[in-house]
């Protein structure tokens, strides 16, 4: 589904700017974040986000040289387990709930028509506006336990983290961001720049990541740390198991 697929670009492109780096501590309450050189800030933002065992991710722009427009917002956390949805405009949308080894997904009536254009005007009758459910070992929902898990995400950090260069980044004036003080550090390359802003009391968050210029256009709000994902799943009436929906006829209507 393209819609993860923007989700987890948006979100791992844009964080380069400030977790793609190793070691540093953790900043306690009582830091003067301001007065740390941008590396530094970098570093303990990684950390923070790092230490995270849960989050709410709000993403929303454009990637890729198509240009192609989305929005995701989504809770998850190291456990694999996460609630939200992605909407990827004309496209269609996909409401998502996985919980320990199940998966439910809603997909629109938009999201059948340009995803699926033979037969998917039948699944989307067939479910009626209810979820299909799945197990999360069907390979079918791969990129979706993938994509649910803030372990994927944690992953493509520490992956990346032998390519820090502290060098071009440049730390900005405090600045609000949802009504907090944040302190902003960005890097400029290549025609293409992205700014962290990283929480300037408490604990050093990311909280907001942009990427504006080249292919990529976003901006990745992060909030809710450590706050448990929404345990409600789907019930069974709002439910069709995923193997009786695909052997169902799939001639469009």
């Amino acid at each position: 589904m393209s819609g993860h697929r923007w989700a987890a670009r948006a979100a791992a492109g844009a964080a380069a700017v400030a977790l793609t780096v190793t070691g540093g501590t953790l900043a306690q309450a009582d830091d003067d974040i301001d007065t740390l050189p941008a590396g530094e800030i970098a570093e303990r933002a990684r950390d923070a986000l790092l230490d995270a065992r849960s989050l709410h991710l709000s993403a929303r722009g454009s990637v890729g040289a198509t240009g192609e427009e989305g929005s995701v917002d989504l809770t998850l956390d190291r456990e694999g387990n996460c609630a939200g949805g992605v909407d990827m405009g004309d496209d269609g949308s996909v409401e998502i709930v996985k919980r320990g080894d199940d998966v439910w997904l809603k997909p629109d009536a938009a999201f059948w028509k340009n995803h699926v254009p033979i037969g998917g005007s039948t699944f989307d009758k067939i479910l009626d506006g209810r979820y299909m459910k799945a197990g999360a070992d069907d390979p079918r929902m791969l990129e979706v336990t993938e994509f649910c898990d803030l372990d994927t995400f944690r992953e493509l950090m520490t992956d990346n983290a032998g390519d820090a260069d502290f060098d071009g980044l440049t730390k900005g004036a405090r600045t609000e961001v949802n009504g907090a003080p944040t302190v902003p550090v960005t890097r400029a390359e290549g025609g293409e720049r992205l700014t962290a802003y990283v929480a300037a009391e408490g604990t050093p968050y990311p909280v907001r990541i942009t990427v504006r210029g080249g292919d990529e256009e976003g901006t990745v709000d992060f909030s809710g740390f450590d706050r448990p994902v929404p345990t409600t799943t789907p019930s069974a009436d709002e439910t069709v198991d995923i193997t009786a929906l695909l052997g169902r006829s799939v001639k469009p209507v």
